[in-house]
């Protein structure tokens, strides 16, 4: 018997958009695929740059790792510094935020010294809540956006050195028409589900909604259907926008825990 049949779900999951609703649709869902955010390269890699040669010459003590695909656009921007560049990373602490930028690490043959119990900016801060920073010269892979400036500012305010580098870009994938379709759907009652898998798509939603009138059909949508998050960040991103009713793994924030808990979710009377 298919686990989701016939329960209609907004995806909008861009890089694993084909295998994620592909295992939705194994359980027997109808997905609506609307790639929100698209990840991009560079256009001016000047400061990225500087940021690795810094790292090469004069390791940091800790690196702090926000994402996994931040990691890998770092390593692709080293070239030919490639070596040097990952023989640097393993010389230092490296501090994880989730289970992503763990695996872009054992990619490199490398694993992380230490893990926020929490993988979340506030995991990362409790993880060296014990810890004297005063001078410590710490690298942060931060994301695009706003969401890593908090942490920043209260490693700076314990007196760490921070060099900090955002090594992508998001731009929106999907257009506006299609978003809006969406939106309509959700408001209609067609589309019974939403799964986020990152901050930025909650945003794309919401502006796309602000953008073109929808304010009001998106709230009357996200408060119909059923919302499901793939871990804490987007989950505070969610109750930002006064979202509190939210399916989330308990544990292990990847794709197939997340299809388990919507499965358990939906089954429950």
């Amino acid at each position: 018997m298919s686990q989701l049949d016939k329960l209609t779900i907004l995806v909008p999951e861009s890089r694993e958009l084909d295998l994620f609703a592909g295992m939705l649709e194994a359980e027997g869902a109808v997905t609506f695929r609307c790639p929100m955010v698209q990840i991009l390269d560079l256009e001016d890699t000047q400061d990225a740059d500087r940021w690795i040669d810094a790292m090469i010459r004069h390791p940091f003590e800790d690196l702090i790792l926000l994402t996994g695909e931040g990691l890998r656009k770092l390593v692709l921007l080293s070239g030919t510094r490639r070596e040097a560049f990952v023989g640097a990373i393993a010389e230092v602490r490296t501090i994880i935020r989730g289970p992503k930028p763990a695996r872009a690490l054992r990619e490199l043959g490398l694993l992380p010294d230490l893990a926020a119990k929490a993988p979340t900016s506030r995991g990362v801060l409790d993880a060296l809540a014990a810890e004297d920073l005063r001078g410590r010269r710490i690298g942060i892979q931060l994301y695009p956006g706003e969401g890593g400036l908090p942490l920043l500012a209260l490693l700076g305010a314990r007196g760490a050195e921070l060099f900090p580098v955002t090594p992508y870009r998001y731009a929106s994938q999907a257009d506006s028409t299609r978003v809006a379709e969406a939106i309509r759907g959700l408001a209609a009652g067609a589309i019974q589900m939403v799964v986020f898998t990152s901050s930025p798509q909650v945003e794309r939603l919401v502006e796309v909604a602000r953008e073109s009138g929808l304010d009001g059909e998106l709230a009357a949508g996200l408060a119909r259907a059923r919302i499901a998050s793939i871990g804490p960040v987007v989950t505070q991103t969610l109750r930002r926008h006064g979202i509190t009713a939210v399916i989330q793994p308990q544990v292990s924030f990847h794709l197939k825990p997340m299809v388990r808990e919507i499965i358990a979710a939906w089954r429950k009377p």
